[in-house]
């Protein structure tokens, strides 16, 4: 048996497994551990991504790396699995952070990953490389909390706070104090690894809490001993919201996207209006709520891997705090990020370009039901609203389109998974584009994903390039 044939035999034994579990009788007075969740993820049906990952003879095929690296197939990679092509970028580029040569040893690898992951409250993230350090010798008594850790360690707090919830604040004395701390110091080569380790899982947090991922059973928190309750396994979400007073929904986007282009090739907006478009957009975008007001305050099990559990995501203009307007034509990733991640962790920042091209190009010209669709541009304003959070601007792109695109509902639903992932909820998940696929929600959450990474990167990088000049 290939090794792609047993990864996808594992996850149909596990299903089995979950199965028959279900069916054993309490009388015989044996506690047996049942799954938490119904499937790898709490938003999607387990029989919609069973059915993809049956019959793409290309998505059982690339469980291979995720099965081969590690020795399991966790269920981000399985819900991946609607889009192998994106997979498999993803897989060889985290397997190359994490297991491949580089400046940071085994040990720190996880123990970043863990700190990433800490920061949005993502316990299923802490929890897999939490095992991982371990296994690759990692200091048990480190997991103890930050504190217990190196100081070395101890001082990439900062930066990971602030890349995570406010990266238009770093600057390049927060680079020179990490590089200049006499005996605790990194080196340049090993900051750009950690650089792009806490972008990698803050962003996957995002997309482990936006596509609702459940604890695998073997994991921490993925399963429990009491009695399975029937209306866990409610036939309700077997539905994807396609009500009746939805019909229309898709035809009113696609005939939106028409017009836009047609505005497109009959005018074309002024450089001034273009700015201040972008300003309007960047305004109104921190009047999105992202989610109910209570605080998500982190249980000590999470807490405990990073400092400062008050500091979390504020809009630029909020008690009068003004940040200047991230211009891409002067720093973008093409131009500058690629090049200095390349040259001091190389192969890198062509991994990176590839999954970052992989995520916006991606489009199987289909619109729910409707096939033969150019979705570019609704790629393009989904990439760029995020990046408009985030105080970037792009010279040549109409920002007025944006709001054309987008309804109230999925800009919630957008800045409460880049933002506050924590806070992301099944109601939200379901709120936008009820009548589209699953697999083409799942395909939103990458956009999310890889535009909130290159985000930060953008941030970081232009931080360190101002260091070295």
């Amino acid at each position: 048996m290939d090794m792609s044939r047993q990864a996808a035999e594992s996850y149909r034994t596990q299903v089995a497994m979950r199965r028959l579990l279900l069916c054993v009788d309490f009388d015989l007075g044996l506690r047996i551990p049942r799954p938490i969740g119904n499937g790898p993820s709490r938003f999607i049906p387990e029989k919609e991504i069973l059915k993809v990952n049956k019959v793409d003879a290309r998505t059982q095929t690339i469980f291979e790396d995720a099965f081969a690296s590690l020795g399991r197939l966790d269920n981000i990679s399985v819900v991946m699995g609607f889009h192998p092509q994106y997979l498999g970028s993803f897989l060889r580029t985290q397997h190359y952070l994490l297991q491949m040569d580089g400046p940071l040893s085994l040990h720190y690898r996880h123990y970043i990953g863990i700190m990433a992951a800490a920061r949005h409250q993502c316990s299923y993230l802490v929890n897999l490389h939490v095992n991982d350090f371990l296994q690759v010798g990692g200091d048990p008594k480190w997991l103890n909390g930050l504190d217990e850790a190196p100081q070395k360690l101890q001082q990439l707090g900062e930066l990971n706070k602030i890349l995570a919830h406010r990266p238009w604040l770093l600057t390049k004395e927060h680079i020179e104090r990490l590089l200049k701390a006499e005996e605790h110091s990194w080196s340049l080569a090993e900051l750009i690894h950690a650089v792009v380790l806490l972008t990698h899982y803050h962003s996957l947090a995002s997309f482990t809490f936006g596509c609702g991922i459940t604890p695998e059973i073997t994991c921490d928190g993925g399963h429990t001993f009491r009695p399975p309750s029937l209306s866990h396994y409610c036939v309700c979400d077997i539905a994807n919201g396609n009500g009746h007073e939805l019909c229309g929904e898709v035809e009113v986007l696609m005939e939106r996207m028409k017009q836009l282009q047609e505005c497109r090739d009959d005018e074309e907006a002024s450089q001034e209006e273009m700015a201040t478009r972008f300003e309007r957009e960047k305004t109104e975008s921190m009047l999105v709520v992202t989610a109910e007001d209570d605080e998500c305050v982190p249980s000590r099990d999470i807490s405990r891997h990073f400092e400062d559990p008050s500091y979390g995501y504020k809009d630029f203009s909020r008690r009068g705090e003004h940040v200047p307007t991230f211009r891409v034509q002067d720093y973008s990733w093409e131009d500058h990020g690629f090049s200095l991640v390349n040259r001091l962790y190389p192969d890198v920042g062509q991994m990176l370009d590839e999954k970052f091209q992989m995520a916006y190009n991606l489009t199987y010209n289909t619109m729910a039901t409707h096939k033969d669709v150019d979705t570019s541009m609704l790629r393009r304003a989904i990439w760029n609203y995020i990046h408009c959070m985030f105080g970037i601007r792009y010279d040549d792109y109409d920002y007025g389109e944006i709001n054309q695109l987008l309804d109230r509902s999925f800009k919630i639903y957008i800045k409460t998974m880049v933002c506050s992932p924590e806070k992301t909820t099944k109601r939200m998940y379901e709120s936008f584009w009820r009548q589209f696929q699953h697999s083409e929600k799942v395909h939103v959450n990458l956009l999310l994903m890889e535009a909130r990474m290159q985000a930060e990167l953008l941030y970081a990088l232009r931080a360190i390039t101002r260091y070295m000049t």
